[in-house]
């Protein structure tokens, strides 16, 4: 959720930047939309490992007599 906070907020920052000249505001909004793509794309790396975690643990189970 709050990788899609992050991004939003940099959006509208960005866009407020553009509308008032303000390169300051721009880049700060440049900076946090980049952090909730990295958060977005932790949050997914962390799923995938509980999913090969969860793979793992059932092809032990299955194999195991």
């Amino acid at each position: 959720m709050g990788a899609l906070v992050d991004k939003t907020k940099g959006k509208v920052k960005q866009a407020v930047g553009d509308l008032t000249g303000d390169k300051k505001l721009k880049r700060e909004g440049k900076r946090d939309e980049l952090k909730g793509n990295v958060e977005g794309v932790i949050e997914e790396m962390k799923d995938a490992a509980k999913d090969a975690k969860k793979a793992v643990k059932d092809a032990v189970k299955e194999s195991t007599p």
